[in-house]
């Protein structure tokens, strides 16, 4: 099963192929995606991404995971959380979200198993 490709990105709205849903911040892997609620994990921009943010796609059995911080890159994303990953034999890249989104779609149109966080706005 492959990683589906982001289709569109804009302040506040992401599109991923093959999908109607318009997200704000979304979660990608391999056969699918869906809206990313940080109400579900009580994450904030500080301290930012938590493992917890991460479990459900690194089950999915991603080899690498894109963590998009952000148009002006204000969602943190702790040293616990790059470690959480490591630990779990899983590449991580962080970056500004237009920055990961191309980082992403280019990894997911080579065939790597590859899944993704992705923050929207701010």
């Amino acid at each position: 099963m492959s990683s589906p490709e982001i289709a569109s990105l804009s302040w506040g709205q992401m599109r991923v192929k093959g999908c109607s849903t318009t997200y704000k911040d979304c979660k990608v892997w391999p056969g699918g995606s869906r809206t990313w609620d940080w109400r579900e994990t009580g994450t904030n921009h500080s301290p930012g991404v938590q493992p917890a943010d991460l479990e459900e796609v690194v089950k999915k059995g991603v080899k690498t995971v894109v963590i998009g911080r952000g148009m002006s890159e204000a969602l943190q994303v702790p040293p616990s959380t790059v470690d959480y990953l490591k630990k779990n034999g899983i590449d991580v890249l962080v970056l500004q979200t237009e920055k990961a989104v191309e980082e992403y779609n280019a990894l997911a149109a080579r065939g790597v198993k590859v899944g993704g966080v992705f923050h929207s706005t701010c």
